[in-house]
């Protein structure tokens, strides 16, 4: 919980938007938490990775499996028990990941 909260403030002084976690360890046995985030470009997607990435290895030692370039407009971070997206408005609306895992449970939304 604390790695997943911590992503959050990475993401929110990075000025991601429409932060979301989402506790879903009842609907899932692959991970406990999704951090779910918006980034308006290309550009702020690839800083919003970089950022996760680099606090996350300097302040808990771990190195996540990254999938996805920016320019997709989806990229995702899996550190196990956590799975961070981050997602262009375009994609986070076609995809809906808050519908698909609505039965997991809203732990903090950061607009």
């Amino acid at each position: 919980m604390d790695l997943a909260r911590n992503i959050v403030n990475y993401l929110e002084e990075k000025k991601g938007e429409n932060i979301l976690l989402l506790d879903i360890h009842e609907l899932a046995d692959f991970a406990e938490y999704f951090v779910i985030c918006s980034g308006t470009s290309d550009r702020m997607l690839g800083a919003l990775a970089d950022e996760v990435q680099e606090e996350v290895r300097v302040h808990y030692q771990l190195k996540g499996r990254l999938e996805g370039e920016p320019r997709d407009g989806w990229m995702l971070i899996d550190y196990g028990d956590v799975v961070v997206h981050l997602l262009s408005p375009e994609r986070r609306n076609y995809y809906r990941l808050e519908e698909l895992w609505g039965k997991g449970k809203v732990l903090l939304r950061v607009q």
